[in-house]
């Protein structure tokens, strides 16, 4: 029977009396696709029909609701013109004026000498009041005379349309059975999820985001999310796997290898993602750290123990550069037994079919690429570890399938070098692990971060010129590709033929309309040093290595968010020279982006920073996560119910300590996630 409930409210909308196929694709432009959707769109203010006026009592421009008797029709047989109706009451008449109504249709809801119930905006024309498309009309006022609530409404539906929706659905809401535990229950004032539902569609509680009913329902959502996550962890655990021997001298022999020690961050990530790989356990961890705290070097040396132990690595990057980039450093580093492969998109077809028979007969060990590592045709001949950087494009269900391709042996290590905030953190990785790096290496020097006016451009350009005569490298960002009318911006493009001007044969420029094989030669020889300065708008690759490379220079700074200025910055310092962000502004600066420039001159921690944007721009926008795989709440808000995510995770850790029946919380984990993969956990 609970199933059945559960099942009513994630029926298809057309199952709802009214809701044919249009209405149906109006409302699935909007995300509606069932009953449990339609639900969590609040409303947002609403109109008082409850109060019956005479004629001679009515404002115009407001809305009323009077009780009339239909006199008169006028139907006039000229195209265009609209229909007209006469009412009357004891103190006067009203017109009812109709455009695009059929003649028959206003017969039916307006008969003669009824009395009918009608309510509308009141109008005035020609010494005559009016309703123009009256919202409702009946002949039964209780219909009307009531509080209906306004909705974002998508166009083509009605207010009225859409209130008949919404209050059957809440009419026939079922009694779920309680999946909360009392205690916690308690804490939101034993408000029922029906009784919550209700309350969030009543017009005295609209903005009220404190109440219990409200709190109750965000912590359901979080709760939802995080026993998904704690399913999907223990399904992947529970494949029992070959264990892997670590060795402390792979360490020793990379650390004498790259001439630095390991900061303690580093020790301790890389001894949770070794103890992954000695257990039995499969490895399903997610290696997040700060730019330039050196994740590489931690998942290069957790990979030569994968080696030593008997398996291949694959480790894939987003684009062919970075890849190389780890290809080379492993080439450096890696003692010389290893063999060693790189395959891209651009490796030539000779070479790929060498690389594809060396996997599959074990001669490669370890084999660096882009997404072309995955294709059906490569098959490794005994597959332990998969790491992937910068994966924050993949959301749950390719996690997952991703962790399912590795086969049972298969370690996964994600990396990812954008630093946010625990909660944000949970909230999109709460299937997996974490392992956390912060401090940078003590050879790093702090990136000096200064902020300029536009019109002081002669400074800047005097310092480039220093830094140029001095043989480093510059990145000049700007925000727009070409001019735009709209938007007061430098263009890259503008900036880039000023730049040639004054440094000849020294600039080169990329964008997002410069295809990506030309992208990866300018970066090629930017690396090279065969450029000076790069002009480029936001394009730079995340994690590439430009050691040369000590000042960025950044156009219009106000106009990124925070975590991508920190990004941005994120490009220089890669060496052991002093390099410097230059964050140059118009006139006029808005408060916000007074505060945003302020918090980075004066820090360059990422998380602290993250946290920062988030409670500037809110969490959806922070380094535009809403196309990443982000997990999307309806209400919950990472910043705003901190306190909600951290009880939900409290309680995540009771559940699974006591090994709870999840049979409770399937119509919970059913109705907030309506997630396929549940079939296969729950």
């Amino acid at each position: 029977m609970e199933m059945n409930k559960y099942q009513y409210l994630l029926q298809d909308l057309t199952k709802l009396k009214g809701v044919g196929k249009k209405t149906a694709e109006i409302l699935k432009q909007k995300k509606i696709f069932n009953l449990f959707d339609l639900l969590f769109k609040l409303p947002k203010s609403y109109v008082d029909r409850s109060e019956k006026l005479k004629i001679n009592q009515l404002h115009i421009g407001s809305v009323a609701t009077l009780k009339v008797v239909v006199k008169k029709y006028s139907f006039p047989r000229i195209r265009n013109l609209p229909n007209k109706v006469i009412c009357e009451d004891d103190t006067g008449s009203i017109e009812c004026v109709f455009f695009n109504s059929y003649e028959g249709y206003i017969r039916k809801i307006l008969p003669l000498s009824e009395t009918v119930t009608i309510s509308g905006k009141i109008n005035y024309f020609k010494k005559k009041y009016q309703i123009t498309n009256p919202t409702y009309v009946s002949k039964d006022s209780s219909i009307i005379e009531k509080i209906h609530n306004k909705y974002t409404l998508t166009e083509g539906i009605s207010e009225k349309v859409y209130n008949k929706i919404i209050n059957q659905i809440l009419q026939n809401l079922p009694d779920l059975h309680e999946w909360l535990n009392p205690e916690v229950l308690k804490l939101f004032g034993n408000e029922s999820w029906k009784s919550s539902i209700l309350k969030l569609h009543d017009s005295k509680n609209i903005g009220n985001l404190n109440s219990d009913f409200y709190r109750r329902l965000v912590f359901d959502e979080i709760l939802a999310s995080n026993i998904l996550f704690s399913e999907i962890r223990k399904s992947i655990k529970k494949n029992k796997k070959h264990k892997k021997i670590i060795s402390k001298k792979n360490i020793n022999d990379l650390e004498k290898k790259v001439n630095f020690k390991l900061t303690n961050d580093q020790k301790k990530a890389l001894n949770e993602i070794n103890y992954d790989l000695s257990s039995d356990s499969k490895m399903f961890r997610i290696l997040q750290g700060d730019v330039g705290t050196g994740k590489t070097i931690v998942a290069l040396a957790s990979a030569l123990n994968v080696i030593d132990s008997g398996f291949q690595v694959a480790m894939m990057a987003p684009t062919e550069i970075l890849a190389r980039q780890h290809y080379t450093l492993a080439k450096n580093i890696f003692p010389d037994k290893v063999k060693i492969d790189l395959l891209t998109g651009k490796t030539e077809t000779k070479i790929k079919k060498n690389i594809y028979n060396d996997i599959e007969t074990f001669n490669t060990h370890i084999v660096f690429g882009t997404h072309a590592l995955f294709q059906k045709k490569i098959n490794f001949k005994k597959l332990g570890y998969i790491i992937i950087d910068e994966q924050h494009k993949f959301g749950v269900r390719q996690r997952k399938k991703l962790s399912d391709k590795g086969g049972v042996n298969c370690d996964i290590l994600l990396m990812s070098a954008t630093p946010i905030p625990r909660t944000l953190t949970m909230t999109m990785y709460g299937d997996m692990d974490l392992s956390i790096i912060k401090e940078k290496p003590k050879n790093r020097k702090e990136v000096l971060t200064y902020s300029k006016n536009e019109a002081k451009i002669d400074d800047v350009l005097k310092f480039v010129k220093k830094e140029v005569l001095n043989d480093n490298q510059i990145f000049w960002v700007c925000p727009l590709i070409e001019e735009s009318k709209k938007i007061d911006h430098e263009s890259a493009i503008k900036k880039y033929d000023y730049l040639k001007k004054k440094f000849p044969n020294q600039v080169a420029i990329i964008h997002g309309n410069i295809n990506p094989d030309d992208k990866e030669k300018i970066l090629k020889k930017f690396l090279k040093k065969k450029y000076k300065i790069l002009v480029s708008t936001t394009v730079i690759e995340v994690g590439i290595d430009f050691p040369n490379a000590t000042v960025i220079i950044i156009e219009n700074a106000n106009k990124f968010g925070l975590s991508q200025l920190h990004q941005l910055r994120g490009r220089v310092g890669r060496g052991t020279k002093q390099s410097y962000c230059i964050l140059m502004f118009k006139n006029n600066l808005s408060e916000n982006a007074r505060k945003r420039i302020t918090i980075l001159k004066k820090n360059n921690d990422g998380f602290t920073i993250s946290l920062e944007d988030m409670k500037l721009r809110g969490f959806g926008d922070l380094l535009g996560f809403k196309q990443s795989g982000i997990k999307y709440f309806r209400l919950a808000d990472p910043i705003h119910h901190d306190g909600l995510f951290k009880l939900a995770e409290n309680e995540i850790r009771r559940i699974e300590k006591n090994k709870e029946s999840l049979l409770k919380f399937k119509p919970l984990i059913k109705l907030y996630d309506q997630a396929e993969i549940i079939n296969d956990l729950v």
